[in-house]
């Protein structure tokens, strides 16, 4: 079983699982998001970032946590591994030429600008709400959170930029991490980059349009009001 730990394979299968389960997680963020946008009256993104803050979630951000630590520190692991037995060829594939892809040669860079972003976005989001509610700290309105951050064009610009190297990092990762775990044979290969790349790309579409709505919403642009808290 420790075997799983040291060999190539064993490293990659532990990457791509791990890097799924990051997917789903992004999927129901995405999804989360999206409730800010279709439904504001309701309330009913403050609502979810409410239940995100009871004690239950004390559980799940470390097991989150630890799929992300997991994640980068095989992603080092892998990279350093295959430069050293293979110089400038990042990453071992079966048939070059059907993945020797721009995102398959830069996966390394992507995540790198994907963590950095990360990093960001719980400076930004994380630690003035669910970190807060941990320290005991006074939470910060999901609403107005969101308008501040997204409102100022700077913002909007850089998280635009992660979407897109997230993007990329995805629609490689994503089917190359299914491939991995025993999905490639011929029959499917096609169907999966395609499926995958869809699948992708609705996320990070989500991702954007509540960036993008956020703006216009806290710029009172397209009719949009900018949300003020209800007192009382």
């Amino acid at each position: 079983m420790a075997s799983i730990f040291k060999s190539s394979i064993g490293k990659k299968l532990i990457m791509s699982i791990s890097g799924l389960f990051l997917i789903l997680f992004l999927t129901f963020h995405m999804v989360m998001n999206l409730t800010y946008v279709f439904d504001p009256d309701s309330k009913v993104y403050g609502t979810i970032c409410e239940i995100l803050s009871m004690g239950w979630v004390n559980v799940v951000v470390p097991v989150l946590a630890a799929g992300f630590l997991i994640h980068i520190v095989y992603a080092f692991i892998l990279t350093i591994g295959n430069r050293k037995a293979r110089g400038e060829q990042r990453y071992e594939v079966s048939n070059k030429a059907k993945t020797d892809s721009w995102a398959a040669r830069n996966m390394f860079v992507l995540g790198v600008i994907v963590l950095c972003f990360i990093i960001l976005h719980l400076s930004q989001f994380w630690a003035k709400m669910q970190l807060q509610n941990w320290l005991g700290g006074e939470e910060a309105d999901p609403y107005m959170l969101m308008e501040a951050v997204f409102g100022k064009w700077y913002n909007l610009c850089l998280y635009l930029i992660w979407f897109a190297a997230l993007w990329f990092h995805l629609t490689h990762g994503f089917w190359s991490a299914l491939q991995t775990i025993g999905w490639n044979n011929q029959i499917w290969y096609k169907r999966l980059k395609v499926i995958t790349c869809a699948y992708v790309t609705i996320v990070i579409l989500g991702f954007t349009v509540v960036a993008v709505y956020a703006f216009l919403k806290a710029n009172g642009l397209c009719g949009l009001v900018p949300y003020t808290p209800m007192l009382g």
